[in-house]
């Protein structure tokens, strides 16, 4: 009898006999009424009890999972119960869904006729990566009399992993074709340039570097030849992410660190699609989870696995070594995204020579953070003097943000300055625009 539930109707029905037997106190020809309301709401708890039970397996249900969630976004989770009994049941669905989410009053409830199936989903959005638990999916049959409910238990203890965002790749894949129309990149230029893919010899003329003259060919011809070489078709493009304290800053949900995650998956899947290759590396005390830059097949499947496992700490990110492993690891020229956060010129002007260091090899884009609850303040109209000094204090800080974009553009460091939520967008967009303007 463990899965035997008692409903509300019967506690109603159970009170109304009550007040009728208060009534009968007082007027004793209701008495009878009153026992055979009792007689007859009991008779009907019985009959109601032979309806559910009658049947061992009355109805059959599943939960069906996607095979993995995205972080940070939408993830339907799809249910389909099927009636076996002969007659039109009530259902209330509870599926324990991970503790992560914290929603205690999830129930669904459905009619569905006899021999027939109910099919509906619901919606998951997790806001940190990790094992997701699902419990017992939990359904609660009763019949039209409602005053019995018969619990089935069904799909027990289900894992799911999240990984980071990974629904909206096309999206994102169709936004980056569209960008190239607007940035003219569907024409394809031919540009020189002196990466290592080489091209020819050719007769030297006015204008070209000195430093590509091939000699071992001028002394053969006894006329100036150079080397020439064409702009590599397969580029590197690496990404950084800051997995120090300042990446632990909350907006809607999720930390900096995961709308990094986020968009570093984002832009693999774009820098692969056109054929460049993608790599990646997390720092903070040390550097961890290098991945090198490849365009293979299983590419975006290994810097996801690699970006799953990243986890956050509060200590102060060592630019020194980001410097020095950046210095040994990367020998070849690359377009460089650093996913960080900086508050204070302050804070700048301590990392600057590392920084420099890194863009004096590389080409370097720094993408740091807008605070969108000092854009709030911003663009409020203050009504109390309180409110005007908050105004003030924000636009302070935005004023500041200002001043390290400038610093960074002055010693050749390019920006990416955004919105948490429009982070994905804005580094596909910067990325693109590099390629098209040709300047790595």
């Amino acid at each position: 009898m463990k899965n035997l539930y008692i409903n509300t109707r019967f506690f109603y029905v159970l009170i109304g006999v009550g007040i009728l037997y208060v009534f009968a106190f007082f007027f004793p020809f209701l008495m009878w009424a009153a026992h055979i309301a009792l007689l007859l709401c009991f008779l009907a708890v019985m009959v109601d009890f032979l309806f559910v039970f009658n049947k061992k397996k009355g109805i059959s249900a599943q939960r069906i999972l996607p095979e993995k969630l995205s972080n940070g976004d939408e993830n339907p989770v799809k249910i389909d119960i099927k009636n076996n009994y002969d007659f039109k049941i009530n259902v209330k669905v509870i599926d324990e869904i991970p503790f992560q989410f914290q929603k205690r009053d999830f129930l669904i409830e459905k009619q569905i006729a006899p021999g027939r199936n109910t099919f509906f989903q619901y919606i998951l959005e997790p806001k940190e990566r990790g094992e997701y638990n699902f419990g017992s999916l939990n359904v609660y049959v009763s019949s039209p009399l409602d005053f019995v409910s018969k619990r089935f238990n069904f799909q027990k203890d289900a894992n799911l992993p999240s990984y980071p965002s990974f629904i909206h790749l096309r999206k994102y894949e169709l936004m980056a074709i569209q960008s190239e129309f607007l940035l003219g990149g569907i024409k394809k230029i031919r540009k020189l340039g002196h990466t290592m893919e080489f091209e020819q010899i050719k007769e030297y003329v006015p204008g070209d570097d000195i430093r590509t003259i091939n000699w071992k060919a001028t002394s053969k011809t006894n006329r100036l030849m150079v080397n020439q070489f064409q702009d590599e078709k397969s580029q590197r493009i690496f990404m950084l992410i800051d997995t120090g304290r300042t990446m632990k800053m909350p907006f809607k949900g999720l930390s900096l660190l995961d709308y990094s995650i986020n968009a570093t998956m984002a832009l693999s899947h774009i820098i692969l699609k056109k054929g460049d290759r993608a790599g990646m590396m997390t720092f903070s005390k040390k550097t961890e989870n290098k991945i090198a830059a490849e365009n293979k097949s299983g590419q975006l499947r290994k810097i996801s696995e690699a970006l799953y496992n990243i986890k956050t700490d509060f200590f102060e990110s060592d630019f020194n070594r980001l410097y020095q492993d950046v210095k040994y690891s990367l020998n070849q020229r690359s377009l460089i995204l650093l996913f960080t956060n900086f508050e204070t010129l302050d804070g700048l002007n301590r990392q600057m020579k590392y920084l420099r260091g890194i863009a004096k090899n590389h080409l370097l884009v720094v993408v740091f953070f807008k605070n969108s609850e000092l854009q709030t303040l911003i663009h409020k109209n203050p009504e109390s003097m309180q409110e005007i000094y908050d105004e003030i204090i924000a636009e302070k800080f935005e004023f500041e943000k200002k001043l390290i974009i400038q610093e960074l553009k002055k010693y050749g460091i390019y920006t990416v300055y955004t919105l948490p939520e429009n982070l994905n967008i804005d580094v596909i967009n910067k990325y693109l625009e590099i390629k098209a303007r040709g300047i790595l």
